[in-house]
C-alpha cells in the first residue's frame, strides 16, 4: 500500500518572516514549496503562472508583498505593481489552475480612526499607498479567484525577525536610560506562530472563504507591547510614553487599528491566543533559552 499524498502548499514570498514561519509549522501535515525571487516574480504574470503549474498544489498561500510602509509613499508605482498587479497574476493564475488562494493581506485596509474593525466592516485602502495598494490586491483576489481566503494579520513578529520586538530587543543594551515609544495608537501585537495556527484550520477546511482576521487577541499600545517585551526578558529598561507626532514618518500611521474576529467565530475556527501569552511563548523560543 503506498502512503496517502500528503497535500501540497506553495509559498509566495518564502524567504520572508511568515512564510519561513509557515514552512517550519507547517511541514508535518503539508508538503511545502517555499518560493521567492528570482524564481517566483509575482510581477510577472507568465512567470508566476509557470511556477504554479510546475508545482500543482493544492493551496496557494500568498504572502510576497512590498511591506515597507514608508518606502510605498515615494515608490508608489512599484507599491502597487507588487501588492496589486502581482497580487492579480497570483489570483488569476490559481483560478485558471483549480488552486485554492490564501492571500495574507493587513490592518493597513482600513483608515485606522475607530477600531476594532471586522470582517464585514467596509475597507477603502485607509490613508497609505501601503493599504491603499493591498486593498487592491484584496479586490483582484475576490475579483478573480473565488476560492480564495483573505487573511488579516497586523504588528507582527516572529523568529528571526525583523520585529518590533527585535528591535526593543537590540535597543535594550544598557547603553538607554530610557526608550521612547509610541503610545497613542492601538493594535494588536501578532505572533507568526499564531498565524501559523490560525492558518492549519483554515486550510483544514478548503471549502471556507472569504475574509478574515487573524490577530492575536487583546489589545495594546507600542509602548504597552515594549515593556512586556522587557518584563518577559527579564531587563530593566524604562519606556518613556510619547505620541506619533513626536516620531513623524512619511506614511502616517492608523491611531486604532484593532481587528476583531468575527469571521473566526462565525465559521466555528479556533479563536487567536491573547497576545501576552503568544509573546510569551515567542520570547521563551527566540530569546531566553
Amino acid at each position: 500500500m503506498t502512503a496517502e499524498r500528503k497535500c501540497r502548499i506553495l509559498l509566495t514570498g518564502g524567504k520572508g518572516m511568515l512564510a519561513r514561519t509557515l514552512a517550519r509549522e507547517l511541514c508535518a501535515e503539508y508538503e511545502i514549496v517555499a518560493t521567492d525571487l528570482p524564481e517566483a516574480d509575482i510581477t510577472d504574470e507568465d512567470c508566476i503562472d509557470a511556477v504554479i503549474a510546475d508545482a500543482a498544489p493544492d493551496a496557494v498561500v500568498h504572502c510576497a508583498a512590498m511591506t515597507a510602509v514608508d518606502k510605498c509613499e515615494t515608490a508608489r508605482d512599484m507599491a502597487f505593481r507588487v501588492n496589486a498587479r502581482g497580487t492579480a497574476n497570483v489570483a488569476a493564475a490559481c483560478n485558471r489552475h483549480g488552486t485554492r488562494l490564501v492571500a495574507i493581506s493587513t490592518d493597513y485596509v482600513f483608515d485606522g480612526e475607530s477600531g476594532p474593525y471586522g470582517e464585514f466592516d467596509r475597507a477603502t485602502g485607509g490613508r497609505t499607498v501601503y493599504g491603499q495598494s493591498k486593498f487592491a490586491g484584496e479586490e483582484a483576489v475576490r475579483s478573480l479567484c473565488p476560492n480564495h481566503a483573505i487573511v488579516r494579520i497586523s504588528w507582527l513578529y516572529g523568529s528571526g525577525g525583523p520585529s518590533f520586538v527585535h528591535a526593543m530587543m537590540s535597543l535594550a543594551d544598557g547603553t538607554r536610560p530610557a526608550l521612547k515609544v509610541v503610545a497613542d495608537q492601538h493594535g494588536n501585537p501578532t505572533s507568526a506562530k499564531a498565524v501559523a495556527r490560525g492558518l492549519r484550520a483554515l486550510l483544514a477546511r478548503p471549502r471556507l472563504c472569504g475574509t478574515f482576521h487573524m490577530t492575536c487577541e487583546g489589545e495594546a499600545t507600542w509602548a504597552d507591547f515594549a515593556r512586556e517585551i522587557f518584563r518577559l526578558a527579564g531587563k530593566d529598561q524604562r519606556v518613556d510614553d510619547c505620541t506619533t507626532e513626536e516620531f513623524p514618518r512619511p506614511a502616517p500611521r492608523p491611531h486604532d487599528s484593532r481587528l476583531d474576529k468575527m469571521a473566526l467565530r462565525l465559521a466555528g475556527l479556533p479563536p487567536m491566543p491573547h497576545w501576552k501569552d503568544a509573546l510569551a511563548e515567542f520570547m521563551r523560543e527566540e530569546f531566553l533559552q
